[in-house]
């Protein structure tokens, strides 16, 4: 799998959000910047703070016309309870199928108890409006990743 970089366009994909709305990232261009982050799993300590860290830069991020926007294989129902169980503002999209995933590489084998087992690497990439990546950051660490990725943007 061939590693997304920073200049390249970025992949287009249609996913449910926590209400079964579907959303599709194209709707965005040439309106929105876009962080686009991918992250294990709903309701655990470093999925949790990080988005609560995006939710609370939730206006400085609108201010720069950027919205954010979490992905995990966690189904709807579960991004749902995660959302209002914390308060997040943070656009959480459902991809059972690994769809996105894989169009931004960001699945890798992971060894649980002796088995493999394949989990999402916490990823994230900033989309200019025209759609182009401008950068993609792979195996980022959760805590003060939000003010990182808002430091990126302020400087489109």
């Amino acid at each position: 799998m061939t590693l997304l970089q920073a200049g390249m366009d970025a992949p287009q994909f249609e996913l449910p959000d926590a209400d079964m709305q579907m959303f599709n990232l194209a709707t965005l261009q040439g309106k929105k910047n876009i962080v686009l982050y991918f992250y294990p799993k709903d309701d655990t300590p470093g999925c949790t703070m990080q988005a609560n860290e995006f939710t609370a830069l939730d206006d400085d991020f609108a201010s720069l016309d950027t919205i954010v926007i979490g992905v995990s294989r966690d189904e709807c129902l579960s991004h749902a309870e995660f959302r209002d169980k914390y308060g997040l503002s943070v656009l959480l999209l459902s991809d059972t199928e690994s769809i996105a995933c894989k169009k931004y590489g960001v699945l890798y084998d992971k060894e649980v108890d002796g088995h493999k087992k394949v989990s999402i690497q916490r990823s994230t990439f900033v989309i200019d409006k025209q759609g182009k990546l401008r950068h993609a950051l792979y195996g980022v660490h959760a805590h003060g990743h939000a003010t990182e990725v808002f430091n990126l943007v302020k400087e489109l």
